[in-house]
């Protein structure tokens, strides 16, 4: 019985921790340098770019490879340079946070 309650209780616990870590990757990745989360800085925030991309399809594939590439013109001429320090599993688990920011 301890073990189904362990197991269970483990697998509860798995969930929220991923959560938590999305929370502090941007902080890591040298996402804060320009962007904020609820407030435009040198960049959007991550708030606007969610709403901007809310229904387009594939939105975190592409811009999970801006991260990595980065970009200009998309949200003016302060280009995004890229950000080759982050994998594109980090990119991803970057991208899907900030999309549900919206």
């Amino acid at each position: 019985m301890k073990t189904v309650v362990t197991v269970s209780l483990v697998g509860l616990l798995l969930p929220i921790s991923a959560a938590v870590a999305d929370d502090e990757l941007y902080k890591t990745k040298n996402c804060f340098a320009c962007h904020r989360i609820d407030r435009n800085h040198l960049a959007p925030s991550f708030k606007t770019i969610a709403a901007k991309y809310a229904d387009v399809e594939g939105a975190d594939e592409k811009l999970a490879k801006t991260v990595r590439e980065g970009s200009v013109g998309v949200w003016g001429q302060v280009p995004m340079p890229a950000q080759t320090q982050v994998t594109e599993a980090e990119a991803m688990t970057l991208v899907r946070w900030i999309l549900e920011r919206k």
